[in-house]
């Protein structure tokens, strides 16, 4: 989606404008999805989730192949997509921890989040090469068919999970104990803030990968493709490295060393102006984005009781739903000053955040 709107508008600020569409629905439905999620059964709605997202697809393939897709349509759909995947993020996360249960907690959502990355490495290789062949449009019909695969896979989970909630409360209830949960449970809110700002001033930095591309290193889609593999790249191998562990504990010493860690590989990019140098750090800013991310979920589930989980979960996509803020951000300071000096000043901000909030939290730095 980058690389077709930076194609039609030549703006990136307006690849920030598409990607915060895709994540506002974040923001607006966290806390819907989360008491959603802790009164339905979760891999029930998955299915249907998921085969709402081939819809999406299939539609902007049409309006791309027939030539009729303007940039408000092609936001539109971003927009939708960007409500099934609030969805999907919430209730995904919250099933994966019921199938492992908690002694297994982050090796189970490590593992869930490899498989997100194998997929996602895969289709980054092949994303270029069907672009350059057969154009964005192609792409979103290959995009469409993968979901109806995701569909027919997941009609076979039979079983709710071992530490599925066993008594359900109706959502307008759920929505009341979202109140009383955020107000009781500081631990949760600290948590949400700190995923906030990783969110807001880390993830984003993948908006700016097509501008890298086309204005910086100059590679074109196949180039794209080759980055976004090495993005997924690195973050698998962080994932592989959670989920190999063993008996971990200080599980917040461990997030404030990864999101630090984040913050100054953003900004290397500043000296990344050789593309083999730009992957090399595009791979290691990623592994330490996915370890972050997989101990964020894992902490919010592990810190609010078996029944509350899915609305720790509608708290996490809450807390990454504040992205739109990012994306607008980075691409209107990568449009001003060009987008390596956009990753310097948002790096040095993450880092910033993360080393004070690990002087100033020794009780979140403790946690296990």
């Amino acid at each position: 989606m980058g690389w077709l709107v930076l194609s039609k508008t030549d703006s990136p600020f307006m690849v920030g404008v598409a990607a915060a569409a895709g994540m506002a629905p974040f923001f607006f439905l966290g806390i819907l999805s989360g008491a959603i999620a802790d009164r339905v059964d979760r891999r029930l709605v998955l299915r249907f989730v998921i085969l709402g997202g081939s819809l999406v697809a299939g539609l902007m393939a049409f309006l791309l192949l027939t030539e009729v897709a303007r940039i408000w349509h092609i936001i539109a759909l971003a927009a939708a997509a960007g409500s099934l995947k609030a969805f999907f993020g919430t209730m995904s996360q919250a099933y994966a921890y019921d199938i492992v249960g908690p002694e297994r907690a982050l090796n189970g959502l490590a593992m869930m989040s490899v498989s997100h990355r194998v997929g996602a490495l895969a289709g980054a290789l092949a994303s270029g090469l069907i672009i350059s062949a057969v154009g964005v449009g192609g792409q979103y019909v290959v995009i469409g068919g993968t979901y109806i695969l995701g569909v027919g896979v997941l009609l076979g989970t039979r079983d709710v999970g071992q530490a599925a909630i066993a008594g359900r409360e109706s959502v307008l209830r759920n929505l009341l104990g979202y109140v009383e949960l955020l107000r009781g449970n500081r631990t949760l809110l600290i948590l949400m803030y700190l995923a906030a700002t990783t969110e807001v001033f880390g993830f984003t930095h993948s908006t700016l990968l097509p501008v890298f591309a086309r204005d910086v290193l100059g590679v074109g889609t196949v180039g794209l493709g080759i980055m976004t593999a090495a993005n997924q790249a690195g973050g698998l191998v962080g994932l592989m490295f959670l989920a190999n562990l063993r008996g971990i504990s200080r599980k917040g010493l461990y997030m404030f060393a990864a999101s630090t860690s984040f913050g100054l590989g953003l900004m290397a990019f500043s000296l990344s102006e050789n593309f083999i140098l730009f992957l090399v750090v595009l791979g290691v800013v990623n592994a330490c984005a996915s370890i972050v991310d997989t101990l964020y979920k894992t902490l919010m589930q592990s810190n609010v009781a078996n029944e509350q989980r899915g609305r720790a979960m509608g708290s996490w996509v809450l807390s990454i739903g504040t992205a739109p803020a990012g994306h607008l951000g980075v691409g209107g300071v990568a449009g001003a000053l060009g987008p390596q000096r956009a990753l310097l000043i948002n790096g040095g901000i993450l880092a910033f955040i993360n080393l004070a909030s690990a002087a100033g939290l020794p009780r979140i730095r403790r946690l296990v």
